[in-house]
């Protein structure tokens, strides 16, 4: 690519017959030198901001790619938790039925045992009644028969 300089420093061979006029050929080079230095300098200036803007875009795009792993992290993270947690409330669960049927077991034992202790007593009151009786009749024998002795 030309320079606004190589444009400047050009020079044409003279010829006399026929030839441009030289001042006006260096005139127009002049004006042809001072716009394409305006549109070099402006195209230098764009490659710029176009390489600038490149590295924004690399930079968000490197922060858009941090924020969709971060959200799926957090996403991922939040769904362990959840699950761990459900896990956990089961386990819990599982352990308070476990729990409960042994209280359950343990309290029909006790139960049973409290049956079988008052039958005991039941059977032991009425021998202890019937013993009773029989002690009073005979007692009440042993009355009749120290009085009709009398």
């Amino acid at each position: 690519m030309l320079t606004p300089l190589d444009i400047e420093n050009k020079r044409f061979s003279r010829k006399k017959v026929n030839g441009y006029n030289v001042f006006e050929v260096d005139d127009f080079l002049d004006e042809v030198t001072n716009d394409y230095e305006k549109i070099y300098k402006e195209n230098t200036s764009l490659k710029d901001k176009i390489d600038e803007l490149n590295n924004s875009l690399v930079q968000y795009k490197t922060i858009e790619n941090t924020l969709q792993n971060t959200l799926l992290m957090a996403q991922t993270t939040a769904e362990d938790v959840k699950n761990i947690a459900k896990q956990q409330a089961e386990q819990i669960v599982a352990d308070a039925q476990v729990n409960a049927k042994k209280q359950v077991e343990i309290l029909e034992t006790e139960i049973k045992d409290k049956r079988k202790e008052l039958e005991e007593i039941q059977r032991q009151f009425d021998i202890y009644k019937a013993k009773m009786e029989s002690l009073l009749i005979s007692q009440l024998e042993l009355l009749k028969d120290v009085n009709d002795e009398n």
